[in-house]
């Protein structure tokens, strides 16, 4: 594998402000580009320049990367980062040409997303309001907990656009939220009435009148990582052997939507999706669950 990186490198961090600034990337985004770069850097040789960089050298250092059995994704994903490094090179720092742009990378793993089923999503968000919560929490944690599971199913929105979310961006009278996605996008989402209902509910309850939606004991916005800690202790209690994570739910929203009968560009608008082919995974998921209840109820099967 590659050697331990240089402390710092003025190239690098011209670039990450470049993503954060003008690209508006995620956090996620910046560390995982830096990591990746700073990685064929340590195992690039320290005498040569980022200019000195060949087709060949990147050749090499991908044959290196699938030795060390990594994922294809993995693989993929450090040479985003520099196929997108060195396009910022070449615009912005004077290079001629871009030496990782014709490198041949393994074909991405299809994977289709894990989905319950609707009676198992059913019985989650249930949960809040029969389980005994901890003595310290507070009396509105049920009503609170069965909101966030409420919306992240009526609506299909990623985990950090929920905790991003304020009171303003919630729309009781017409049913919707105001959500900032990726790239600083912005767009807005029904949630369904159920879920508008546990909203206002929780935030009667928790007397949650301006600033952050969701909030901690401490009356602080309550961050992602509570949230999949709140989830995940919900999914426990459940009768539902596929691992938990929030993202679950943003999957078996879509894949629902399309089992009965929404078309696929409404979906890819609701979750936010740039391109038609991220959505199109859905498709597959639905047409995998046909043939299995085909196969299971059809006598020639």
């Amino acid at each position: 594998m590659p050697g331990e990186p240089p402390s710092s490198d003025g190239r690098i961090e011209e670039f990450l402000e470049y993503l954060s600034v003008e690209k508006n990337c995620s956090h996620r985004t910046l560390s995982n580009y830096e990591h990746a770069i700073a990685q064929f850097r340590g195992w690039f040789p320290p005498a040569k320049s980022w200019g000195d960089a060949e087709g060949e050298d990147f050749r090499d250092y991908l044959f290196l990367l699938m030795r060390g059995n990594l994922s294809r994704a993995t693989v993929r994903l450090h040479f985003a980062a520099l196929r997108s490094f060195y396009k910022f090179l070449v615009r912005r720092g004077g290079l001629a040409v871009n030496p990782v742009a014709d490198v041949m990378l393994p074909k991405a793993e299809k994977k289709l997303p894990v989905v319950l089923k609707e009676k198992q999503v059913t019985e989650l968000l249930e949960k809040p309001f029969h389980v005994i919560q901890p003595k310290q929490a507070p009396s509105w944690t049920p009503e609170r907990d069965a909101a966030i599971l409420e919306l992240f199913y009526g609506s299909g929105i990623r985990l950090s656009e929920l905790a991003s979310l304020d009171v303003e961006d919630f729309d009781l009278h017409h049913e919707c939220i105001r959500v900032i996605g990726k790239g600083g996008k912005e767009r807005i989402c029904p949630v369904g009435r159920t879920a508008a209902e546990a909203i206002h509910r929780y935030r009667n309850a928790a007397k949650v009148m301006s600033g952050p939606l969701f909030l901690s004991k401490l009356r602080r916005r309550l961050t992602t990582r509570a949230i999949s800690d709140l989830f995940r202790k919900y999914h426990a209690l459940c009768d539902i052997p596929q691992k938990a994570s929030p993202h679950k739910l943003r999957h078996s929203f879509a894949t629902h939507l399309l089992d009965h009968g929404a078309d696929l560009r409404s979906v890819q608008t609701l979750l936010g999706h740039a391109s038609l082919s991220t959505t199109q995974i859905y498709t597959h998921v639905s047409i995998e669950r046909m043939k299995q209840v085909y196969e299971k109820a059809h006598p020639r099967a």
